[in-house]
């Protein structure tokens, strides 16, 4: 008999977040200027990159159970000519540990499952830009707990300016 095996403690139980899938929810690639646009250029002239994070997390019907959406746009230009365009909701499904408290939960969800699915979000997107004929999308990582704090800032801000 094995007594170790009978006695260790679960980790399953343990663990403040344990995320159950991840999943592409929406993507979209555009390419509108293609194959124009993938010649050569004559000036050389540096593409402009605009990418925009946000997220979106809700609880879902089984108590302690989260999705969390993770939503990246990124659009590239040369000049007044679209590159691409490339918009994906990459989903996450995750439950919090019954030893969390609850003024931790939402902090949790928010920064945690984000940082977690960030990278799987970025190999997809620069996947698409790759098949689109352009170089490697090569998005820096997220300051999830950075841009976390800045929204709760702004909601206090919008709070206070809305009881004046």
């Amino acid at each position: 008999m094995n007594e170790t095996a009978t006695t260790a403690p679960s980790t399953q139980t343990n663990l403040p977040l344990t995320i159950h899938a991840q999943y592409i929810k929406d993507f979209s690639f555009e390419n509108p200027n293609a194959p124009a646009i993938l010649r050569p250029d004559s000036d050389n002239a540096a593409p402009q990159m605009e990418v925009n994070v946000n997220l979106d997390g809700k609880p879902m019907e089984d108590k302690g159970v989260f999705e969390v959406v993770l939503s990246i746009k990124a659009k590239a230009t040369r000049g007044s000519k679209t590159m691409f365009i490339a918009e994906l909701q990459y989903g996450v499904v995750c439950s919090v540990g019954k030893n969390v408290p609850e003024q931790h939960i939402h902090p949790l969800i928010m920064i945690e499952a984000p940082k977690m699915a960030f990278p799987f979000a970025r190999q997809i997107l620069c996947d698409a830009v790759i098949g689109g004929g352009f170089p490697p999308l090569m998005l820096n990582p997220v300051d999830f707990e950075g841009l976390y704090v800045q929204q709760y800032q702004n909601e206090q801000k919008s709070k206070m300016a809305t009881s004046n």
